[in-house]
Protein backbone atom coordinates (compact mmCIF):
# COMPACT_ATOMS: atom_id res chain seq x y z
CA UNK A 1 0.00 0.00 0.00
CA UNK A 2 1.24 3.45 -0.73
CA UNK A 3 1.01 6.33 2.07
CA UNK A 4 -1.56 7.73 -0.69
CA UNK A 5 -3.61 4.14 -0.43
CA UNK A 6 -3.50 4.38 3.47
CA UNK A 7 -4.61 7.99 3.57
CA UNK A 8 -7.85 7.31 1.11
CA UNK A 9 -8.38 4.14 3.48
CA UNK A 10 -8.30 6.44 6.50
CA UNK A 11 -10.95 8.95 4.41
CA UNK A 12 -12.82 6.30 3.42
CA UNK A 13 -13.09 4.74 7.32
CA UNK A 14 -15.57 7.83 7.62
CA UNK A 15 -17.80 7.19 4.83
CA UNK A 16 -17.60 10.08 3.18
CA UNK A 17 -17.64 12.58 6.41
CA UNK A 18 -15.11 15.23 6.86
CA UNK A 19 -11.95 15.52 8.87
CA UNK A 20 -10.52 18.71 10.14
CA UNK A 21 -6.66 19.73 9.56
CA UNK A 22 -6.25 18.17 13.04
CA UNK A 23 -7.90 14.68 12.88
CA UNK A 24 -6.71 13.87 8.99
CA UNK A 25 -2.88 14.71 10.50
CA UNK A 26 -3.87 12.59 13.73
CA UNK A 27 -5.43 9.69 12.18
CA UNK A 28 -2.56 8.84 10.17
CA UNK A 29 -0.08 9.72 12.64
CA UNK A 30 -1.87 7.08 14.53
CA UNK A 31 -2.91 4.44 11.92
CA UNK A 32 1.26 4.62 10.50
CA UNK A 33 3.07 4.54 14.14
CA UNK A 34 1.21 1.50 15.21
CA UNK A 35 0.85 -0.26 11.92
CA UNK A 36 3.79 1.06 10.04
CA UNK A 37 4.54 -1.97 7.68
CA UNK A 38 0.92 -1.30 6.06
CA UNK A 39 3.03 1.38 3.94
CA UNK A 40 5.10 -0.92 1.83
CA UNK A 41 5.58 1.17 -1.63
CA UNK A 42 6.81 4.06 -2.09
CA UNK A 43 7.56 6.58 0.80
CA UNK A 44 5.42 6.77 4.26
CA UNK A 45 4.80 9.87 6.00
CA UNK A 46 7.17 11.54 8.59
CA UNK A 47 5.72 13.12 11.06
CA UNK A 48 7.65 15.67 13.47
CA UNK A 49 7.08 17.33 16.19
CA UNK A 50 4.79 20.71 15.25
CA UNK A 51 2.74 23.46 16.77
CA UNK A 52 0.34 21.04 17.72
CA UNK A 53 2.15 18.05 17.43
CA UNK A 54 2.63 15.29 14.67
CA UNK A 55 2.57 17.20 11.38
CA UNK A 56 3.71 16.34 7.97
CA UNK A 57 2.60 18.31 5.03
CA UNK A 58 2.59 15.78 2.59
CA UNK A 59 -0.91 14.49 4.26
CA UNK A 60 -2.47 17.42 2.62
CA UNK A 61 -0.45 17.02 -0.70
CA UNK A 62 -1.52 13.46 -0.70
CA UNK A 63 -5.55 14.77 0.14
CA UNK A 64 -5.15 17.12 -2.84
CA UNK A 65 -3.95 14.61 -5.36
CA UNK A 66 -6.98 12.67 -4.35
CA UNK A 67 -9.29 15.36 -4.88
CA UNK A 68 -7.72 16.15 -8.24
CA UNK A 69 -8.32 11.98 -8.86
CA UNK A 70 -12.33 12.23 -8.11
CA UNK A 71 -10.99 10.49 -4.56
CA UNK A 72 -11.41 13.31 -2.12
CA UNK A 73 -13.37 16.25 -1.82
CA UNK A 74 -11.37 19.01 -0.07
CA UNK A 75 -13.46 22.07 0.95
CA UNK A 76 -13.26 25.48 2.95
CA UNK A 77 -14.64 24.76 7.33
CA UNK A 78 -17.93 26.35 7.67
CA UNK A 79 -15.45 29.41 9.27
CA UNK A 80 -13.55 29.51 6.46
CA UNK A 81 -10.33 29.50 8.65
CA UNK A 82 -8.99 25.60 7.42
CA UNK A 83 -9.87 22.97 4.84
CA UNK A 84 -11.80 20.00 5.50
CA UNK A 85 -10.99 16.51 3.84
CA UNK A 86 -13.36 13.92 3.33
CA UNK A 87 -13.26 10.91 0.47
CA UNK A 88 -15.81 11.12 -1.91
CA UNK A 89 -18.20 8.22 -3.05
CA UNK A 90 -15.74 6.97 -5.83
CA UNK A 91 -12.87 7.62 -2.63
CA UNK A 92 -14.96 5.53 -0.05
CA UNK A 93 -15.29 2.69 -2.93
CA UNK A 94 -11.72 2.78 -3.75
CA UNK A 95 -10.53 3.33 0.11
CA UNK A 96 -12.57 0.35 1.16
CA UNK A 97 -11.07 -1.98 -1.58
CA UNK A 98 -7.75 -1.27 -0.39
CA UNK A 99 -8.81 -2.06 3.68
CA UNK A 100 -10.35 -5.11 2.17
CA UNK A 101 -6.72 -6.13 1.31
CA UNK A 102 -5.88 -5.78 5.13
CA UNK A 103 -6.34 -8.34 7.77
CA UNK A 104 -9.53 -8.14 9.74
CA UNK A 105 -8.00 -6.32 12.72
CA UNK A 106 -5.77 -4.15 10.39
CA UNK A 107 -8.81 -3.03 8.90
CA UNK A 108 -10.87 -2.70 12.01
CA UNK A 109 -7.80 -0.69 13.58
CA UNK A 110 -8.17 1.86 10.92
CA UNK A 111 -12.04 2.06 11.32
CA UNK A 112 -11.52 2.49 14.97
CA UNK A 113 -8.99 5.46 14.75
CA UNK A 114 -10.93 6.68 12.46
CA UNK A 115 -14.21 6.77 14.45
CA UNK A 116 -12.07 7.92 17.69
CA UNK A 117 -10.41 11.11 16.03
CA UNK A 118 -13.30 12.74 14.49
CA UNK A 119 -15.03 11.72 18.03
CA UNK A 120 -12.47 14.41 19.62
CA UNK A 121 -12.85 18.13 20.30
CA UNK A 122 -9.39 19.58 18.95
CA UNK A 123 -8.15 20.14 22.73
CA UNK A 124 -8.66 16.81 23.68
CA UNK A 125 -7.12 15.16 20.37
CA UNK A 126 -3.85 17.02 20.99
CA UNK A 127 -4.10 16.49 24.74
CA UNK A 128 -4.26 13.17 24.11
CA UNK A 129 -1.35 12.61 21.53
CA UNK A 130 0.81 14.49 23.97
CA UNK A 131 -0.26 12.25 26.24
CA UNK A 132 0.19 9.01 24.45
CA UNK A 133 3.39 10.36 22.47
CA UNK A 134 5.29 13.30 24.64
CA UNK A 135 7.87 13.66 22.14
CA UNK A 136 5.32 14.85 19.55
CA UNK A 137 4.75 17.90 22.51
CA UNK A 138 8.03 19.29 21.54
CA UNK A 139 7.69 22.86 19.50
CA UNK A 140 4.00 22.83 20.81
CA UNK A 141 1.66 26.20 20.93
CA UNK A 142 -0.65 24.43 22.33
CA UNK A 143 -2.03 25.49 25.47
CA UNK A 144 -3.32 23.51 28.11
CA UNK A 145 -6.77 25.28 29.87
CA UNK A 146 -7.26 21.68 31.50
CA UNK A 147 -3.71 21.94 33.79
Amino acid sequence: MTRRDLLLSILAAANGQPYEPVQIQKATFLVLTNLPWLVDEGPAFAFEPYDYGPFDRAVYAEAEQLARDGLAVVRPSPSGRWKTYAASDAGVARGREAMAGLAPEFAHYVDDIARWVRAQDFGTLVRSIYEAYPGMRANSVFVDHRR
